[in-house]
Protein backbone atom coordinates (compact mmCIF):
# COMPACT_ATOMS: atom_id res chain seq x y z
CA UNK A 1 0.00 0.00 0.00
CA UNK A 2 2.33 3.02 -0.96
CA UNK A 3 1.24 6.61 0.04
CA UNK A 4 -1.22 8.90 -1.91
CA UNK A 5 0.19 12.11 -3.55
CA UNK A 6 -0.65 14.72 -0.67
CA UNK A 7 -4.29 16.14 -1.49
CA UNK A 8 -6.40 16.19 1.65
CA UNK A 9 -7.61 19.64 1.91
CA UNK A 10 -8.11 19.97 -1.52
CA UNK A 11 -10.33 16.55 -2.50
CA UNK A 12 -11.45 15.98 1.03
CA UNK A 13 -12.25 19.22 2.34
CA UNK A 14 -12.78 19.78 6.09
CA UNK A 15 -15.85 18.63 7.61
CA UNK A 16 -18.08 21.96 7.32
CA UNK A 17 -21.18 20.26 8.34
CA UNK A 18 -24.18 20.50 5.92
CA UNK A 19 -27.17 21.77 7.68
CA UNK A 20 -29.62 19.88 6.11
CA UNK A 21 -30.49 17.08 8.63
CA UNK A 22 -31.92 13.59 8.69
CA UNK A 23 -35.91 14.33 9.65
CA UNK A 24 -36.65 11.91 6.84
CA UNK A 25 -33.94 9.11 6.64
CA UNK A 26 -33.91 6.27 4.76
CA UNK A 27 -37.29 3.86 5.27
CA UNK A 28 -38.19 0.09 4.88
CA UNK A 29 -40.48 1.21 2.11
CA UNK A 30 -36.98 2.36 -0.01
CA UNK A 31 -35.32 -0.17 -0.06
CA UNK A 32 -34.96 -2.83 -2.44
CA UNK A 33 -33.75 -6.33 -1.14
CA UNK A 34 -31.86 -8.43 -3.81
CA UNK A 35 -32.11 -12.41 -3.35
CA UNK A 36 -30.27 -14.84 -5.17
CA UNK A 37 -32.12 -17.62 -5.31
CA UNK A 38 -29.53 -20.29 -6.06
CA UNK A 39 -27.80 -19.30 -3.08
CA UNK A 40 -30.24 -20.89 0.09
CA UNK A 41 -28.09 -18.72 2.65
CA UNK A 42 -29.16 -15.61 0.90
CA UNK A 43 -33.03 -17.05 0.64
CA UNK A 44 -32.82 -17.42 4.29
CA UNK A 45 -31.13 -14.28 5.29
CA UNK A 46 -33.59 -12.09 3.32
CA UNK A 47 -36.75 -13.51 4.70
CA UNK A 48 -35.52 -12.91 7.61
CA UNK A 49 -34.38 -9.21 7.13
CA UNK A 50 -37.77 -8.71 5.10
CA UNK A 51 -39.49 -9.80 8.57
CA UNK A 52 -37.51 -8.44 11.01
CA UNK A 53 -37.66 -4.48 8.87
CA UNK A 54 -41.42 -4.86 7.50
CA UNK A 55 -40.14 -4.94 4.17
CA UNK A 56 -42.83 -4.70 1.20
CA UNK A 57 -43.19 -7.67 -0.95
CA UNK A 58 -42.79 -5.56 -4.16
CA UNK A 59 -39.20 -4.35 -3.34
CA UNK A 60 -37.75 -7.96 -2.49
CA UNK A 61 -36.33 -9.04 -6.09
CA UNK A 62 -35.37 -12.51 -7.00
CA UNK A 63 -32.42 -12.86 -9.18
CA UNK A 64 -30.29 -15.94 -9.84
CA UNK A 65 -26.43 -16.07 -9.94
CA UNK A 66 -23.05 -17.70 -9.15
CA UNK A 67 -22.47 -17.37 -5.78
CA UNK A 68 -18.99 -20.04 -5.15
CA UNK A 69 -16.74 -17.05 -5.98
CA UNK A 70 -15.83 -13.71 -4.73
CA UNK A 71 -16.36 -11.96 -8.11
CA UNK A 72 -18.61 -11.74 -10.93
CA UNK A 73 -18.11 -10.73 -14.10
CA UNK A 74 -19.04 -7.85 -15.77
CA UNK A 75 -21.34 -9.63 -18.52
CA UNK A 76 -22.28 -11.94 -15.49
CA UNK A 77 -23.25 -8.45 -12.96
CA UNK A 78 -24.40 -6.56 -16.01
CA UNK A 79 -27.28 -9.79 -16.78
CA UNK A 80 -28.24 -9.78 -13.04
CA UNK A 81 -28.31 -6.17 -12.89
CA UNK A 82 -30.50 -5.58 -16.10
CA UNK A 83 -33.31 -7.90 -14.68
CA UNK A 84 -33.19 -5.74 -10.94
CA UNK A 85 -33.60 -2.48 -12.90
CA UNK A 86 -36.57 -3.75 -14.93
CA UNK A 87 -38.29 -5.12 -11.19
CA UNK A 88 -37.88 -2.32 -9.45
CA UNK A 89 -40.73 -0.39 -7.66
CA UNK A 90 -41.14 3.10 -7.79
CA UNK A 91 -39.35 5.01 -4.82
CA UNK A 92 -36.36 3.00 -4.13
CA UNK A 93 -33.77 4.97 -3.29
CA UNK A 94 -31.12 2.15 -2.23
CA UNK A 95 -30.30 -1.63 -2.23
CA UNK A 96 -29.58 -4.36 0.73
CA UNK A 97 -28.12 -7.04 -0.80
CA UNK A 98 -28.74 -10.45 0.76
CA UNK A 99 -25.62 -12.45 0.29
CA UNK A 100 -22.13 -12.70 1.30
CA UNK A 101 -20.40 -13.64 -2.02
CA UNK A 102 -19.85 -12.37 -4.35
CA UNK A 103 -18.49 -9.20 -3.14
CA UNK A 104 -16.82 -7.79 -6.59
CA UNK A 105 -18.29 -7.45 -9.81
CA UNK A 106 -15.04 -7.25 -12.39
CA UNK A 107 -12.72 -4.13 -10.96
CA UNK A 108 -15.69 -2.83 -8.64
CA UNK A 109 -17.16 -3.86 -5.39
CA UNK A 110 -20.58 -5.48 -5.81
CA UNK A 111 -21.92 -3.00 -3.80
CA UNK A 112 -20.49 0.02 -6.17
CA UNK A 113 -21.53 -1.64 -8.96
CA UNK A 114 -25.05 -1.86 -7.79
CA UNK A 115 -25.54 2.08 -6.80
CA UNK A 116 -24.09 2.97 -9.67
CA UNK A 117 -24.40 0.05 -12.50
CA UNK A 118 -21.05 -1.20 -14.05
CA UNK A 119 -18.46 1.56 -15.05
CA UNK A 120 -14.76 1.51 -15.20
CA UNK A 121 -14.38 4.78 -14.46
CA UNK A 122 -14.67 3.72 -10.87
CA UNK A 123 -12.04 1.45 -11.44
CA UNK A 124 -7.71 1.84 -11.05
CA UNK A 125 -4.91 -0.27 -11.89
CA UNK A 126 -2.45 1.80 -11.31
CA UNK A 127 -3.40 3.88 -8.06
CA UNK A 128 -4.87 6.37 -9.65
CA UNK A 129 -8.28 8.61 -8.68
CA UNK A 130 -11.64 6.81 -9.21
CA UNK A 131 -14.88 8.59 -10.83
CA UNK A 132 -16.11 10.70 -7.52
CA UNK A 133 -19.71 10.44 -5.87
CA UNK A 134 -22.38 12.67 -5.57
CA UNK A 135 -23.41 11.68 -2.59
CA UNK A 136 -20.30 12.29 -0.48
CA UNK A 137 -20.53 14.99 2.38
CA UNK A 138 -24.38 15.16 1.33
CA UNK A 139 -23.25 16.43 -1.89
CA UNK A 140 -21.54 19.61 -0.61
CA UNK A 141 -18.49 20.89 -2.88
CA UNK A 142 -18.76 17.84 -5.11
CA UNK A 143 -17.25 17.42 -8.73
CA UNK A 144 -19.39 18.48 -11.54
CA UNK A 145 -18.77 14.83 -12.88
CA UNK A 146 -19.70 13.09 -9.91
CA UNK A 147 -22.07 10.14 -10.22
CA UNK A 148 -25.53 10.00 -7.99
CA UNK A 149 -25.82 6.45 -6.42
CA UNK A 150 -28.29 4.63 -5.04
CA UNK A 151 -26.21 3.23 -2.09
CA UNK A 152 -25.88 -0.68 -1.84
CA UNK A 153 -24.50 -2.58 1.46
CA UNK A 154 -24.26 -6.42 1.31
CA UNK A 155 -25.90 -8.16 4.53
CA UNK A 156 -22.88 -10.63 4.89
CA UNK A 157 -21.43 -12.80 7.69
CA UNK A 158 -19.56 -16.24 7.75
CA UNK A 159 -22.67 -17.55 8.68
CA UNK A 160 -26.70 -17.18 8.23
CA UNK A 161 -26.94 -16.97 12.10
CA UNK A 162 -24.00 -14.62 12.06
CA UNK A 163 -26.19 -12.63 9.14
CA UNK A 164 -29.41 -12.78 11.52
CA UNK A 165 -27.29 -11.37 14.67
CA UNK A 166 -26.59 -8.49 12.81
CA UNK A 167 -29.86 -7.54 11.39
CA UNK A 168 -30.79 -7.75 15.15
CA UNK A 169 -28.85 -5.64 15.97
CA UNK A 170 -29.75 -3.17 13.44
CA UNK A 171 -32.96 -3.30 14.35
CA UNK A 172 -31.88 -3.10 17.99
CA UNK A 173 -30.29 0.12 17.51
CA UNK A 174 -33.53 2.38 16.41
CA UNK A 175 -33.60 5.22 18.38
CA UNK A 176 -31.62 3.68 21.12
CA UNK A 177 -29.38 7.16 21.28
CA UNK A 178 -26.13 5.21 22.51
CA UNK A 179 -24.26 6.88 25.34
CA UNK A 180 -20.79 5.39 24.27
CA UNK A 181 -16.92 7.00 22.46
CA UNK A 182 -16.03 7.00 18.86
CA UNK A 183 -12.50 5.43 18.98
CA UNK A 184 -10.30 6.94 16.49
CA UNK A 185 -7.26 4.82 16.92
CA UNK A 186 -3.59 5.95 15.91
CA UNK A 187 -0.97 2.99 14.88
CA UNK A 188 2.34 2.94 13.74
CA UNK A 189 1.68 1.86 10.36
CA UNK A 190 2.48 4.88 8.22
CA UNK A 191 0.98 3.50 4.70
CA UNK A 192 -2.39 3.02 6.69
CA UNK A 193 -2.37 5.43 9.40
CA UNK A 194 -3.13 8.26 7.10
CA UNK A 195 -6.73 8.45 8.57
CA UNK A 196 -4.74 10.41 11.78
CA UNK A 197 -5.02 13.62 9.92
CA UNK A 198 -8.50 13.91 10.22
CA UNK A 199 -8.69 12.69 13.95
CA UNK A 200 -8.34 16.47 15.57
CA UNK A 201 -10.90 17.62 13.56
CA UNK A 202 -13.75 15.19 13.72
CA UNK A 203 -13.40 15.55 17.37
CA UNK A 204 -13.49 19.35 17.12
CA UNK A 205 -16.34 19.91 15.56
CA UNK A 206 -18.81 16.59 16.02
CA UNK A 207 -19.84 17.84 19.54
CA UNK A 208 -22.72 15.64 19.98
CA UNK A 209 -20.30 11.94 20.32
CA UNK A 210 -17.81 11.35 22.73
CA UNK A 211 -14.84 10.46 21.26
CA UNK A 212 -10.85 9.15 22.41
CA UNK A 213 -7.83 8.86 19.87
CA UNK A 214 -5.88 6.56 21.72
CA UNK A 215 -2.91 4.80 20.21
CA UNK A 216 -3.38 1.21 19.14
CA UNK A 217 -1.71 -0.32 22.27
CA UNK A 218 -3.99 1.63 24.27
CA UNK A 219 -6.92 0.62 22.32
CA UNK A 220 -7.75 -2.74 24.51
CA UNK A 221 -10.96 -3.51 26.40
CA UNK A 222 -13.25 -0.74 25.72
CA UNK A 223 -17.04 -1.99 26.26
CA UNK A 224 -18.93 1.54 24.96
CA UNK A 225 -18.02 1.27 21.44
CA UNK A 226 -20.37 3.52 18.93
CA UNK A 227 -17.22 3.69 16.49
CA UNK A 228 -14.13 2.59 16.10
CA UNK A 229 -11.62 3.31 12.96
CA UNK A 230 -8.00 2.53 12.60
CA UNK A 231 -5.49 2.01 9.76
CA UNK A 232 -3.88 -1.59 9.85
CA UNK A 233 -3.37 -5.23 8.14
CA UNK A 234 -4.75 -6.86 11.57
CA UNK A 235 -6.72 -5.08 14.30
CA UNK A 236 -5.23 -7.42 17.52
CA UNK A 237 -7.75 -5.46 19.94
CA UNK A 238 -10.62 -6.60 17.96
CA UNK A 239 -11.60 -9.69 20.58
CA UNK A 240 -11.30 -7.37 23.35
CA UNK A 241 -14.17 -4.61 21.95
CA UNK A 242 -17.33 -4.49 23.12
CA UNK A 243 -19.63 -3.05 20.56
CA UNK A 244 -22.73 -1.23 20.85
CA UNK A 245 -25.88 -1.85 18.23
CA UNK A 246 -25.60 0.23 15.70
CA UNK A 247 -21.45 1.02 15.61
CA UNK A 248 -19.64 0.76 12.75
CA UNK A 249 -15.96 0.18 12.67
CA UNK A 250 -13.26 -0.18 9.48
CA UNK A 251 -9.17 -0.54 9.39
CA UNK A 252 -7.62 1.10 6.29
CA UNK A 253 -5.88 -1.49 4.50
CA UNK A 254 -5.56 -2.83 1.14
CA UNK A 255 -7.93 -5.93 0.53
CA UNK A 256 -9.95 -5.82 3.75
CA UNK A 257 -13.31 -6.47 1.13
CA UNK A 258 -11.75 -9.76 0.59
CA UNK A 259 -14.35 -11.26 2.59
CA UNK A 260 -13.88 -14.40 3.21
CA UNK A 261 -10.57 -16.81 3.06
CA UNK A 262 -8.87 -13.59 3.10
CA UNK A 263 -5.29 -15.24 5.16
CA UNK A 264 -3.36 -11.68 3.86
CA UNK A 265 -5.02 -9.40 5.54
CA UNK A 266 -7.92 -9.06 7.70
CA UNK A 267 -11.53 -9.22 6.48
CA UNK A 268 -13.82 -6.33 6.88
CA UNK A 269 -16.25 -9.33 7.63
CA UNK A 270 -14.56 -9.76 11.33
CA UNK A 271 -15.79 -6.21 12.25
CA UNK A 272 -19.38 -7.67 11.99
CA UNK A 273 -18.66 -11.34 13.85
CA UNK A 274 -16.68 -9.16 16.14
CA UNK A 275 -20.39 -7.21 17.13
CA UNK A 276 -20.01 -4.22 14.94
CA UNK A 277 -22.97 -3.35 12.71
CA UNK A 278 -21.60 -1.89 9.71
CA UNK A 279 -17.75 -1.97 8.05
CA UNK A 280 -15.72 -1.27 4.75
CA UNK A 281 -13.37 -2.14 2.73
CA UNK A 282 -11.77 -1.93 -0.91
CA UNK A 283 -11.90 -5.04 -2.86
CA UNK A 284 -8.36 -4.77 -4.61
CA UNK A 285 -5.13 -2.98 -4.42
CA UNK A 286 -6.41 1.10 -3.62
CA UNK A 287 -3.20 2.52 -2.44
CA UNK A 288 -4.06 4.92 0.43
CA UNK A 289 -6.02 7.64 -1.21
CA UNK A 290 -8.10 8.61 1.42
CA UNK A 291 -10.68 9.56 -0.79
CA UNK A 292 -11.44 6.07 -1.26
CA UNK A 293 -12.03 5.24 2.62
CA UNK A 294 -14.62 6.27 4.60
CA UNK A 295 -14.04 9.71 6.62
CA UNK A 296 -14.84 9.31 10.09
CA UNK A 297 -15.74 12.54 10.83
CA UNK A 298 -18.23 12.75 8.27
CA UNK A 299 -19.55 9.35 8.64
CA UNK A 300 -20.36 10.11 12.48
CA UNK A 301 -21.86 13.66 11.93
CA UNK A 302 -24.39 12.14 9.13
CA UNK A 303 -25.46 9.35 11.72
CA UNK A 304 -24.78 11.52 14.77
CA UNK A 305 -28.00 13.57 13.04
CA UNK A 306 -30.02 10.87 12.27
CA UNK A 307 -28.78 9.41 9.23
CA UNK A 308 -29.37 5.50 8.36
CA UNK A 309 -26.35 3.41 8.49
CA UNK A 310 -26.31 3.19 4.34
CA UNK A 311 -26.48 6.63 3.96
CA UNK A 312 -24.23 7.86 6.68
CA UNK A 313 -21.32 5.28 5.46
CA UNK A 314 -21.92 6.37 1.70
CA UNK A 315 -21.48 10.21 2.29
CA UNK A 316 -18.50 9.46 3.93
CA UNK A 317 -16.43 8.10 1.06
CA UNK A 318 -15.55 10.08 -1.71
CA UNK A 319 -14.41 7.78 -4.57
CA UNK A 320 -16.21 4.29 -3.50
CA UNK A 321 -15.64 2.49 -6.91
CA UNK A 322 -13.58 -0.03 -5.44
CA UNK A 323 -14.92 -0.37 -1.57
CA UNK A 324 -17.44 -2.61 -0.50
CA UNK A 325 -20.13 -1.34 2.10
CA UNK A 326 -21.33 -4.64 4.93
CA UNK A 327 -23.57 -3.91 7.69
CA UNK A 328 -27.73 -3.85 8.17
CA UNK A 329 -28.48 -0.66 6.01
CA UNK A 330 -31.56 0.86 8.46
CA UNK A 331 -29.59 0.34 11.75
CA UNK A 332 -30.61 4.32 13.06
CA UNK A 333 -28.81 5.04 16.72
CA UNK A 334 -29.84 9.10 16.40
CA UNK A 335 -32.83 9.47 15.04
CA UNK A 336 -35.28 12.14 15.53
CA UNK A 337 -38.24 11.68 16.25
CA UNK A 338 -42.28 12.74 18.36
CA UNK A 339 -43.21 10.52 21.03
CA UNK A 340 -46.31 10.79 23.09
CA UNK A 341 -46.95 9.80 27.07
CA UNK A 342 -49.91 10.41 29.33
CA UNK A 343 -48.15 13.60 29.84
CA UNK A 344 -48.34 14.95 26.31
CA UNK A 345 -46.10 15.08 22.98
CA UNK A 346 -42.10 15.15 23.11
CA UNK A 347 -39.39 15.51 21.15
CA UNK A 348 -36.19 12.97 21.21
CA UNK A 349 -33.50 13.95 19.82
CA UNK A 350 -29.68 13.37 18.23
CA UNK A 351 -27.49 16.43 16.94
CA UNK A 352 -23.74 16.49 15.97
CA UNK A 353 -23.80 20.46 16.25
CA UNK A 354 -27.11 21.50 17.51
CA UNK A 355 -30.04 23.02 14.86
CA UNK A 356 -32.65 24.23 15.14
CA UNK A 357 -35.92 22.33 14.41
CA UNK A 358 -39.54 22.76 13.35
CA UNK A 359 -42.56 21.40 15.13
CA UNK A 360 -45.88 20.51 12.67
CA UNK A 361 -48.85 18.89 13.64
CA UNK A 362 -51.88 17.24 11.98
CA UNK A 363 -54.99 15.22 12.61
CA UNK A 364 -53.52 11.91 11.40
CA UNK A 365 -50.40 10.96 9.90
CA UNK A 366 -51.91 11.60 6.38
CA UNK A 367 -51.57 15.39 7.00
CA UNK A 368 -51.96 18.39 5.85
CA UNK A 369 -49.36 19.95 8.75
CA UNK A 370 -48.67 23.20 10.08
CA UNK A 371 -45.99 24.42 11.65
CA UNK A 372 -46.97 25.43 15.61
CA UNK A 373 -43.20 25.51 17.48
CA UNK A 374 -39.89 26.09 17.00
CA UNK A 375 -37.16 25.12 19.20
CA UNK A 376 -33.78 24.03 19.55
CA UNK A 377 -32.06 20.86 19.09
CA UNK A 378 -28.68 20.87 21.63
CA UNK A 379 -25.80 18.93 20.54
CA UNK A 380 -26.03 15.03 21.36
CA UNK A 381 -29.22 13.66 23.12
CA UNK A 382 -32.39 15.70 24.51
CA UNK A 383 -35.60 15.09 25.21
CA UNK A 384 -37.96 18.28 25.20
CA UNK A 385 -41.54 18.73 25.92
CA UNK A 386 -43.61 20.39 23.15
CA UNK A 387 -46.16 22.97 23.24
CA UNK A 388 -49.09 20.93 21.58
CA UNK A 389 -52.29 19.99 22.34
CA UNK A 390 -52.71 16.50 23.34
CA UNK A 391 -54.90 16.16 21.60
CA UNK A 392 -52.86 16.22 18.33
CA UNK A 393 -52.93 13.66 16.13
CA UNK A 394 -49.52 13.13 14.55
CA UNK A 395 -46.48 15.63 15.50
CA UNK A 396 -43.47 15.49 12.86
CA UNK A 397 -39.78 17.71 13.43
CA UNK A 398 -38.21 19.58 10.52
Amino acid sequence: MPKFPFCLRRLLPALLLVCAHAAYALGPGELAVIVNVSDPASVETAAHYRQQRDIPAANVIEVSFPHERGALSREEFERVYAEVDARLAPGIKAFALAWTRPWRAGCMSITSAFAFGYDDSFCSSTCGPTRPSGYFNNGRNTPGNAAMPRPAMLLAGESVEQVKRLIDRGVAADYSYPKGTVYLVRTEDTARNVRALLFDETMAQVRGLQFASPRAAEAFGQQDVIGYFTGAVRVPALPTLGFLPGAPADHLTSVGGTLLDNTAQMSALEWLTAGATGSYGTVIEPCNHLQKFPHPGILMSMYAEGDTLIEAYWKSVAWPGEGVFIGEPLARPFGTRAVRDEAGWWVESHSATGRRAVIEVARSVVGPYRAVQQLMLPAGFARQRLKVDRGVGAVRVR
